[in-house]
């Protein structure tokens, strides 16, 4: 979407309560960069919230994550919000929490350490079962 030229922003922790999982999320940011995806992190401490918001008509959020053991396994909720008053409160409450965040660039990825990059290789095979 982001190659298309639609505003794309991924808000992660930058404070991780796994580091595995933080390694890998860090694995897939010199796609997103290059795809024109802009890649924030939170600074204050750990974020933990799963919400999206489109077109600002529709958004989600719950307990979520976008992987196989969430939807399979361990039943996990959203909201799905549809052109409801309380979408607005949710784009400002994003719009608010950006602020907080440092953008990943280019310069960021290149000095990401061999060893981190190496243990993203090793986590990778292991990722779908995470």
């Amino acid at each position: 979407a982001a190659k298309r030229g639609v505003d794309v922003r991924i808000l992660l922790p930058h404070i991780p309560d796994k580091k595995y999982a933080f390694i890998l999320a860090q694995s897939h940011y010199k796609q997103l960069v290059c795809a024109g995806v802009k890649v924030y992190e939170y600074t204050p401490g750990f974020i933990h919230a799963k919400v999206f918001v489109s077109d600002d008509i529709k958004a989600v959020g719950g307990t979520i994550n976008l992987d196989y053991r969430s939807f399979s396994h361990h039943f996990e909720c959203a909201a799905y919000l549809y052109k409801v008053p309380a979408l607005w409160d949710v784009r400002r409450d994003f719009e608010q929490t950006i602020l907080k965040c440092r953008r990943i660039m280019q310069e960021d990825i290149k000095k990401q350490k061999l060893h981190t990059k190496l243990a993203a290789a090793l986590l990778k095979v292991a990722a779908p079962l995470m």
